[in-house]
């Protein structure tokens, strides 16, 4: 019978190769068990986070808000507030491809990436709320006080072809279209502030009426973002020796 070999100690080191062997069953390198802890941790926290939305979800409860429905302020406004805000991304985008003037550029560009994004969050709640985009009716009726009609806390009414005030009519538009170097650059500031104008009551009576938090939240954000464009503007107009449209 062969006599059993014997067996290498794990504790020891092969001298014939200098190279250490390999730690004690059971003994993880330190980076291999914070690689494990911080996993461990991370799925604690998805889990967490799953079972808090599924009960989220699932939640049926007398505090929970309901959907906005049609001719709410939070649906009225997201819809107006959504054609408004498109109206001027199409005139700050045509500024910014046929202005020369770099401060003009800068500001069509501001103004046409926020108002963007912000139609986009506003579409996405209609979508969520099961609304349609347009509103059904006139525009603003939201806004109106019991036996009134489509006129916002400031007594700006619809005009007669529907638009929300500070919209620009199809002449003023193709006006502006027409337009080159510094008059585009002075009739956009006009048209912009005068936009940014009407949209202050529709934003103003949504923060004060609305009860939803995310509506609240965004018409507040509108409401220090464009007023301080509002400024920007008719110093740009007095520097060009200008002066902002009538409004309402």
């Amino acid at each position: 019978m062969m006599p059993e070999q014997e067996r290498p100690d794990p504790d020891s080191t092969d001298e014939t190769s200098g190279e250490e062997t390999a730690p004690e069953r059971g003994e993880s390198p330190t980076w291999s068990r914070a690689v494990i802890f911080g996993a461990a941790a991370l799925a604690v926290l998805l889990v967490g986070a799953t079972v808090g939305l599924l009960i989220g979800q699932s939640r049926t409860g007398d505090d929970e808000p309901p959907t906005p429905q049609a001719g709410s302020v939070a649906v009225g406004f997201s819809q107006d507030m959504s054609r408004h805000h498109l109206q001027a991304v199409t005139m700050a985008n045509w500024a910014r491809e046929h202005s020369a003037d770099p401060e003009i550029v800068q500001l069509a560009f501001d103004i046409a990436s926020v108002q963007q994004e912000q139609v986009g969050r506003m579409k996405g709640w209609l979508m969520l709320w099961g609304q349609p985009e347009e509103p059904l009716g006139e525009p603003m009726t939201w806004m109106a006080e019991p036996g009134g009609h489509g006129h916002g806390a400031g007594g700006t009414a619809v005009s007669d072809d529907g638009r929300m005030p500070g919209m620009a009519s199809e002449e003023e538009l193709a006006e502006l279209r027409s337009l080159k170097g510094e008059e585009l650059d002075v009739y956009f500031l006009k048209l912009m502030l005068r936009h940014h104008q009407g949209g202050v009551d529709m934003a103003q009576y949504a923060y004060d009426h609305s009860t939803v938090q995310a509506v609240r939240t965004l018409a507040k954000s509108m409401l220090a973002s464009q007023g301080a464009e509002m400024n920007t503007m008719r110093g740009m107009l007095a520097e060009r020796g200008s002066e902002p449209l009538p409004f309402p």
